[in-house]
């Protein structure tokens, strides 16, 4: 999945470029460190990304050309704009930055990962506002000509409320990402230096290196959960009120997310139930909160939420016979999922910020080892929230407009989908362990020396491992 790496390449640049601004203010080596430090593993991800995304670029041809043909007047812009305006800020900027260490003055050095952080979120926004016009579709008539819908109003598309709240949600969850993978190695490297002072006694801990690496990565430390809470309290938010945008323009979406097959009002929200699956119409709530899926999906106390069975008669009433009900049991979990990590992180963060205000953080060993072990709830909540969006809005591939398997290429085979599908899930796969693998490796490295002071107007040193 792309969207595996998008929010780590977006977070991480806004990081980079935050390290990298605390040298240019300070000019301490140790912001300068940590900027390349942390900016290696930006690019690393941005170089395996790339090739993911290129990947889906070819499946729109092959798998989805019906899809492409019927849509692409419209699903093409904001794809194009990405392109030529956002890839090529980031990537332009991207080079200036790996390459200009020791050519580009402090300034031009510093505004040009500013551009690269501005060139993802715009990167974002593009897809974005493609993906949300899949949900709800707006700013288009469709042709006489054709039969196909064609764009006639690109700022309905980009003004989008499912947009808007989505776009944002993207935002903070990649903030919330990043700042989860700064935390665990700058933890990982705090533990390691906790460790080598209590292998070399007394001694050790007053060795100049242990003390340099413990206030470098505590510094990394504090600034990650800094991010972290606000982004987290954020996220849970923002997402509280994307969930009452699709129930407006998705009710299907939302009732599949609670099991709710029959109308309510007021409606509980089950913190765990059985039952309620698409052949099992009758859930059995063990632990359900009132009123709070009204507020959830209404922002009113004893709001309405509508039930799968009559939504499913109203669908088959306006767009004929067939199912329309979403995989429930994946809408249920997923919802649970992302939420229920979502809370294991906030909570993660404010015992983090709880330790930094008492200064115990680097002495606190449980503190350190479940901040490093941490790094994996955000990635669960990302693909959660990722199959909460686009298996909900199933069995549409654009709502409304044409359905998922009218969306495949005429002259693609059963055999040839699972073909397709088995090398995609390969190639996926084995980009995602190169991507973890380097990441990985690289963040266990030692930081590099110290480089000589330089005024503000000099070249950016170059620093290498």
């Amino acid at each position: 999945n792309h969207f595996f790496f998008v929010p780590v390449t977006i977070g991480l640049a806004f990081l980079t470029a935050l390290l990298q601004t605390a040298w240019y203010r300070t000019s301490k080596s140790e912001y300068l460190r940590l900027t390349r430090f942390f900016g290696t593993l930006l690019v690393i991800n941005v170089a395996v990304g790339v090739v993911t995304g290129l990947v889906q670029e070819f499946e729109f041809g092959m798998n989805w050309s019906a899809y492409s043909r019927l849509v692409g007047d419209i699903f093409g812009a904001p794809l194009a704009m990405e392109g030529l305006i956002a890839f090529f800020l980031e990537s332009t900027f991207l080079g200036l930055w790996i390459f200009g260490w020791d050519r580009l003055s402090r300034r031009v050095h510093l505004l040009a990962i500013w551009l690269v952080a501005l060139g993802t979120v715009l990167s974002a926004a593009f897809i974005m506002a493609a993906n949300s016009w899949m949900q709800h579709p707006v700013g288009y008539a469709i042709s006489k000509a054709t039969g196909r819908p064609q764009l006639n109003d690109i700022w309905a598309v980009l003004t989008n409320p499912v947009f808007g709240w989505g776009y944002l949600h993207v935002i903070v969850a990649s903030l919330v990402t990043a700042s989860a993978v700064m935390l665990a190695v700058s933890a990982w490297h705090l533990r390691k230096v906790a460790g080598r002072a209590d292998r070399g006694g007394p001694a050790s801990q007053q060795d100049p290196a242990v003390q340099e690496n413990k206030a470098v990565f505590g510094f990394s430390l504090r600034l990650s959960l800094i991010v972290l809470v606000p982004a987290i309290i954020l996220a849970l938010f923002v997402g509280s009120e994307l969930g009452v945008i699709e129930a407006r323009y998705q009710p299907m979406k939302i009732a599949a997310a609670e099991a709710q097959w029959t109308t309510c009002q007021p409606c509980s929200f089950s913190l765990f139930q059985i039952g309620g699956g698409n052949n099992d119409h009758t859930p059995t709530q063990i632990i359900g909160v009132p009123h709070l899926l009204s507020l959830l999906a209404t922002n009113s106390w004893n709001g309405k939420v509508i039930g799968l069975t009559p939504l499913q008669a109203r669908y088959a009433k306006k767009y004929g016979p067939g199912d329309y009900v979403p995989n429930v049991f994946i809408q249920y979990w997923s919802m649970r999922v992302m939420a229920y990590a979502a809370g294991l992180v906030l909570l993660l963060g404010l015992w983090g910020l709880w330790l930094v205000r008492r200064k115990t953080f680097a002495a606190s060993r449980w503190f350190l080892l479940a901040a490093t072990w941490a790094v994996i709830l955000p990635f669960v909540m990302n693909t959660a929230g990722w199959l909460l969006t686009e298996s909900g809005r199933q069995p549409w591939i654009v709502q409304g407009i044409q359905l998922t398997r009218n969306g495949v290429s005429p002259s693609v085979t059963f055999t040839d989908v699972v073909i397709s599908l088995v090398v995609f899930g390969l190639l996926y796969t084995a980009l995602g362990v190169l991507d973890a693998v380097l990441m990985v490796r690289y963040s266990r490295r030692e930081l590099a020396p110290a480089p000589a002071p330089v005024d503000a107007e000099a070249r950016v040193p170059s620093m290498l491992y």
